[in-house]
């Protein structure tokens, strides 16, 4: 593969939640349905937010700024067994430091959005915002991988546990 050229964005908004440091903070947003935050908004983006009200969840695509380096293979902390690809994980810790997270939304207000349900750090800069829409989102028949043996665990592991997902 030839070196592709940089890539860059601006954020457009701010997570504000209860989470100031990794230990504690859930690790995945189902470990964290009660928690409530919000997304502060840049002000060139507030027309945007026009008919977003009709949706029940949103995927915040964020920059995880606190994750320092990246190692091809990391432990799960869902299989501290074996090793997997870091690209079979849901490891912070990746070749680009880019976050997925599944929140519900529970009212679009001038300049922010209250969302419930984050495992995302005060302070995180999100870099777009989009409707989940089960009908493009949801599949049957998906497949979890590795992750169906151990998803029991998924709702009460938090980032002291192990931060390695």
């Amino acid at each position: 593969m030839t070196d592709p050229a940089a890539v860059s964005y601006a954020p457009i908004g701010v997570v504000r939640g209860p989470y100031r440091r990794l230990d504690g903070m859930p690790l995945q947003t189902a470990a964290a349905a009660e928690v409530d935050a919000t997304v502060e908004l840049d002000p060139r983006v507030h027309g945007a937010l026009r008919d977003l009200d009709g949706f029940s969840h949103l995927w915040l695509v964020v920059h995880l700024h606190r994750v320092a380096g990246w190692e091809p293979e990391v432990v799960p902390f869902l299989d501290a067994d074996r090793p997997r690809g870091v690209l079979a994980t849901r490891s912070p810790r990746r070749p680009n430091p880019i976050g997925l997270s599944l929140v519900g939304l529970r009212a679009v207000r001038p300049g922010r959005l209250a969302i419930r349900g984050i495992d995302l750090l005060d302070g995180t800069p999100v870099l777009d915002v989009k409707p989940y829409v089960p009908l493009f989102d949801a599949r049957d028949g998906a497949r979890a991988g590795w992750f169906g043996a151990a998803a029991g665990r998924v709702h009460s592991v938090r980032s002291d546990d192990r931060y390695g997902a």
